[in-house]
């Protein structure tokens, strides 16, 4: 996992006016919270923010006002509906070595068995505990040759070394659906004109 460098200012200046005015500089509103210590409310580059937040639960450096570096992780990341841009970002604070619970996208690769299925995805990401420094970006498991009705269990998708489930093993992450037959509409209208005749 890569360690993306952001330099961040503290501020002290808060609601919706302030948010704009944060916004209209291209800058984002943000929180750093965690292991006991008071929040610290931070302006950070909206350019830079959104770069690093293209990779799933990265893990970002910051360079607060030049005085202390901090390591991150994004927790809640709000957009505007409409546009997309970022609006506010809440960064949980963690350090070297210590355990988070994250959650990681779950990616399927193989063909299903002939027939049509389908493949749903139960769960789009899989909470797992991890090292801050090393979580992984995705978690890829085989789907190849399952037939309808087979199930891919949280305790089936291999994890990297020195993660473990945040979720029961027994948890359905994906399933194999039957593919739906369509119901032969015309066959009815067909008899009916054939006994007219």
């Amino acid at each position: 996992m890569s360690e993306v460098k952001i330099t961040a200012q503290t501020r002290t200046e808060f609601g919706k006016g302030a948010a704009r005015r944060i916004r209209r500089a291209n800058q984002v509103p943000g929180v750093l919270y965690g292991h006991g210590s008071d929040p610290i409310h931070l302006t950070l580059p909206g350019h830079d923010l959104l770069l690093a937040l293209r990779t799933s639960n990265v893990l970002i450096s910051l360079d607060i006002d030049g005085k202390s570096t901090e390591l991150a992780i994004p927790k809640d990341v709000q957009r505007d509906p409409l546009k997309g841009f970022l609006e506010h970002v809440d960064l949980q604070l963690v350090q070297r070595g210590e355990q988070v619970t994250v959650e990681i996208p779950v990616v399927a690769e193989g063909e299903l068995a002939p027939g049509g299925n389908l493949l749903e995805h139960v769960l789009n990401a899989l909470p797992v505990e991890a090292e801050a420094t090393h979580i992984p970006e995705s978690l890829t498991v085989s789907v190849e040759g399952l037939e309808a009705g087979a199930s891919v269990l949280a305790k089936d998708i291999p994890l990297p070394k020195g993660t473990t489930l945040a979720v029961e093993g027994d948890t359905v992450v994906l399933q194999v659906l039957a593919a739906q037959a369509e119901e032969p509409a015309a066959e009815g209208a067909e008899g009916d004109e054939a006994a007219e005749a």
